[in-house]
């Protein structure tokens, strides 16, 4: 699989090139753009302020400038958190996405989306402060009227960023039976 990876509102750490590792090592090709321009955050505050000037129009600017070249290829979009919410956004826009993968995060859904049963999997902690029961329920009645193939995996007392060992959020078992079946789901893409 041809796989587009966003990082979060920390920006583009270690954890993400580790996880893009991680899926080359399974046989994807992975891109990570660095859509805060090589800037990295110790916080969640410094990074959504950070966002915030940048703004969402901005953000979203460059992440199709740097999905653009490999589009036609099918991608599989996939992020962390902020870069999940931009993942879903641009999988939903992209009508040869083969796929969507959500780690740690879901974003508003445009009303006129619609895509023909784009397979989407989901990995969120549970609870999580950022993703909260009602929000996810809501989201994935709207994602399932808009067409995509929903899967939603949850993981009791992880942090919300539980999958990057640089974060106090980090789990180890969550995290390792995300990337099992997240690696699953990948394959089956295939």
């Amino acid at each position: 699989m041809n796989i587009m990876l966003f990082h979060s509102t920390y920006g583009l750490r270690p954890a993400v090139r580790e996880a893009a590792d991680r899926l080359r090592a399974a046989g994807h090709e992975v891109w990570t753009p660095d859509l805060f321009e090589g800037r990295t955050f110790d916080t969640v505050e410094e990074g959504m302020e950070f966002k915030e000037r940048i703004g969402k129009e901005e953000l979203l600017k460059r992440a199709v400038l740097a999905a653009a070249p490999y589009s036609d290829r099918g991608l599989v979009y996939a992020g962390f958190s902020l870069g999940a919410s931009v993942a879903q956004t641009l999988a939903l826009g992209d009508d040869k996405a083969r796929g969507l993968l959500l780690l740690h995060g879901t974003s508003d859904i445009a009303p006129n989306a619609q895509v023909d049963e784009l397979p989407v999997q989901l990995h969120v902690a549970e609870p999580d402060p950022f993703e909260t029961d009602d929000w996810l329920s809501a989201w994935y009645l709207q994602m399932g009227r808009a067409g995509a193939d929903v899967e939603v995996y949850r993981y009791a007392g992880a942090g919300h960023l539980y999958t990057d060992p640089g974060l106090p959020d980090y789990d180890e078992e969550a995290a390792e039976a995300t990337w099992r079946v997240a690696l699953g789901f990948l394959d089956s893409l295939g």
